[in-house]
């Protein structure tokens, strides 16, 4: 595996499912004697909670939720 002109390398397939890195994951680099190591920053919130935070408040319908159910169920 080589680093590209631009400082990547691509982590296999398995191991990053194995590590559970997905997109978006954090990650950090280690430098300790005798080598670097990728490490998965913990304590980190959920992906989807960024995503929550970013539209929450931005709903414009004022809907109950039954009624969003009736229409969703075509009532």
């Amino acid at each position: 595996m080589r680093i590209t002109c631009k400082g990547q390398v691509t982590i296999p397939g398995e191991i990053r499912e194995k590590a559970g890195l997905l997109p978006g994951t954090e990650v950090e680099f280690v430098l300790e004697s005798g080598g670097v190591y990728l490490k998965k920053v913990e304590g980190r919130h959920p992906r989807g909670r960024a995503l929550v935070d970013a539209l929450r408040g931005k709903g414009t319908v004022k809907m109950t939720t039954e009624e969003i159910l009736a229409l969703t169920r075509g009532q």
